[in-house]
């Protein structure tokens, strides 16, 4: 029964997405070609990408507002790296943006695990740490495309069957994540410790090292679209997607997510990004001033925290009569 809810939510979202597509459609036709469709999803694919790992943070009963930062500092590294030895392989840059994302990610599963800090305050403290160390180790200073590689510019751009690599890392992304979710121990423990901490315990689940597991995948997938956002825009700077974090939350928020643990989807976090990358991209072809897009994006984020309260209460209203049939 909670799967159909949560089937439901994601239908009706992508009905809503698809009539949002439509009343776009009125205005500005050409936004709706395929060809523009695909540049849509590419443009959104480091929102999907950071929007999947932040979803399992929050299946957990935890959040990770560090995921920009993380995925500003490791996106620094990796170009200060390519500056340093010019003509690194691509596939070290990307191990390192792996590597070092995945460790940014544990040191926050680490201090909420074993120090049992909450995890706003956990995140909040090191977002802080990971921006002032661009500062620290960069100087303040850019770098800029010229002292960039082109290999390592040209990666996310290569296209695949008409797809640049950007993309195709945010669709595997999205196979690799559903598979573990659905098949797998771990995601089935991500669940049940969102669900219930006290349960899960019972069942022999750590609850601790499992949101350290869900913190470290959230932080490799934060190093991983590091080196994919500095090489796309061929630029690296201290305040890179400031306040992307919001973003990221709000994707999630609206994909079904709930942020009290225990339900939402990979294909709907997909959604969420989707749905606030379509905005981004549509409105300002069709003229809407920026504080409208701003008005509108909160009204979407406020309209899906609703819906997902409400399908809470039925959730709980479905387990009573569950138990008085039982009875």
């Amino acid at each position: 029964m909670i799967r159909k809810l949560a089937t439901r939510r994601e239908t009706l979202l992508l009905g809503a997405l698809l009539l949002l597509l439509a009343v776009i459609a009125t205005r500005f036709p050409g936004f709706v070609a395929p060809s523009n469709l695909a540049d849509v999803f590419n443009d959104t694919a480091p929102l999907i990408l950071l929007a999947i790992g932040q979803m399992v943070v929050i299946l957990t009963r935890c959040i990770d507002l560090s995921v920009a930062a993380n995925l500003a500092l490791t996106g620094m590294v990796v170009a200060m790296l390519n500056v340093a030895v010019p003509g690194v392989p691509v596939a070290v840059t990307l191990a390192v943006a792996l590597g070092l994302g995945a460790a940014l990610g544990m040191v926050n599963g680490l201090l909420v695990w074993k120090l049992d800090i909450p995890p706003i305050v956990v995140t909040l403290g090191t977002m802080t740490i990971f921006r002032g160390t661009i500062f620290v180790i960069s100087g303040g200073d850019w770098v800029n495309s010229h002292e960039m590689g082109e290999g390592f510019k040209a990666f996310p751009r290569a296209e695949l069957l008409g797809l640049p690599m950007l993309s195709w890392i945010a669709i595997l992304a999205l196979a690799v994540f559903s598979l573990v979710m659905t098949r797998t121990t771990l995601g089935r423990a991500f669940y049940a410790v969102g669900g219930n901490p006290h349960a899960a315990t019972y069942t022999g689940i750590v609850v601790g090292r499992t949101q350290f597991w869900a913190f470290t995948l959230s932080g490799t997938l934060a190093g991983l679209t590091g080196y994919l956002w500095v090489s796309r825009y061929a630029v690296a700077y201290v305040d890179i997607a400031g306040g992307f974090e919001l973003d990221v939350v709000a994707a999630c928020v609206i994909g079904g997510i709930s942020i009290m643990g225990g339900v939402g989807t990979v294909w709907g976090a997909l959604l969420g990004a989707l749905f606030l990358g379509v905005i981004k991209n549509a409105l300002p072809v069709v003229n809407i001033s920026p504080f409208w897009q701003l008005a509108i994006s909160g009204s979407a984020i406020i309209i899906a925290v609703a819906v997902n309260a409400r399908a809470g209460r039925d959730k709980g209203r479905i387990i009573l009569k569950s138990a008085e049939h039982a009875t």
